[in-house]
């Protein structure tokens, strides 16, 4: 696992070749990378950057959770999602929490934007790295995208 530093503090950077694998929260110091990730991450916190084009490999998970990642994979930067919503799109209207379960479950956070789910009513609920590690990665994606609007 490689170490790369970021306004949320250092993230544990897991690669198969070209292919991220996980990222990983709060991760102790270790050695640094020149991985293509590595630099889109970097991209990403410093506001250059609004999606990633490495390759990533979700390994793992049930049917289910393969599915809830995929829709996450496909949500805008800058835009929010409930986990209803996904649950809906996911044919079961009624398997919220089962999608906030995958949620927490998805191996590559950021990369695949778990952070852009939330709860009914837009409410911050839920996320693996905790809730302000959330709050940071939507208000950097908001500010972004505002600056991006406005210019």
């Amino acid at each position: 696992m490689f170490v790369i530093e970021s306004p949320i503090g250092p993230l544990g950077l897991v690669v198969d070749g070209p292919a991220v694998v996980g990222v990983r929260f709060a991760a102790r110091p270790g050695p640094s990378t020149d991985h293509p990730a590595a630099g889109q991450l970097r991209a990403y916190f410093a506001g250059e950057r609004t999606d990633f084009t490495v390759p990533f490999d979700l390994r793992g998970g049930s049917e289910f959770e393969r599915a809830v990642w995929a829709e996450i994979a496909r949500i805008p930067y800058g835009e929010m999602i409930t986990y209803g919503a996904i649950a809906t799109a996911l044919g079961d209207p009624g398997a919220a929490r089962a999608v906030g379960t995958a949620c927490n479950r998805n191996p590559i956070p950021v990369i695949v934007p778990c952070h852009r789910v939330v709860g009914a009513g837009n409410k911050m609920v839920g996320f693996g790295g905790g809730l302000d590690r959330k709050r940071q990665l939507l208000e950097l994606e908001a500010a972004v995208a505002l600056q991006r609007a406005w210019s």
